[in-house]
């Protein structure tokens, strides 16, 4: 005589144990995938840098009691340590200007090699980069934008560059211009990555 219990325990543990036997099949079949991994380690990033320096320790010029013809003439040298190419600018800036003095006094700046600051002895010109008064320069060329220029610089340092500035207070300077001064102006040169 059939127990009653055998026959629900029997029709009862085929359904877990046929869901627990396609579990491990499906986990066998997944885990059965061949691989292989190849990796490259040591990666870095450093950036660059445009560094710029010039030989001056003190203002190319602080000129008193000039007299219409009287002129003069200074060199600095810029140098850049950029490990890339650089494009290299001239501009300049003076607040408060004063009324027309500085109209008379004629600015001339040639672009070359050798020459160092006060002393341009060994400079050779390789091209004029403005040649008008200081007034001129002063007003046109005010930032990176419309400064003079550009000059390349390969990204190899150390690369250089001399600039002579030659100025000269005009002789037809009239008597109004007696006892006058400019205030302070500041000549930059800005380097940038050249594209």
């Amino acid at each position: 005589m059939a127990r009653p219990w055998l026959n629900v325990l029997a029709q009862v543990v085929p359904v877990p144990l046929g869901l627990l036997l396609s579990g491990a099949l499906v986990w066998g079949a997944t885990n059965a995938d061949w691989s292989g991994t190849s990796s490259n380690s040591g990666n870095t990033w450093a950036a660059g840098s445009a560094g710029l320096a010039n030989d001056s320790k003190v203002p190319m010029f602080r000129i008193d009691n000039m007299r219409p013809g009287d002129t003069g003439s200074n060199c600095t040298r810029i140098k850049s340590n950029a490990s890339f190419p650089t494009a290299l600018k001239l501009y300049s800036y003076a607040p408060s200007w004063p009324s027309n003095f500085q109209s008379f006094i004629n600015l001339k700046i040639e672009v070359g090699s050798g020459g160092t600051f006060g002393n341009c002895d060994s400079f050779t010109p390789h091209k004029t980069a403005f040649d008008g008064t200081l007034d001129q320069f002063i007003a046109l060329y005010t930032d990176y934008r419309t400064g003079v220029g550009p000059w390349t610089l390969p990204g190899k340092p150390p690369n250089s560059l001399s600039f002579r500035f030659a100025w000269k207070f005009s002789p037809s300077a009239p008597n109004s211009s007696q006892s006058v001064a400019t205030n302070e102006a500041s000549f930059t040169w800005e380097a940038r990555e050249h594209k």
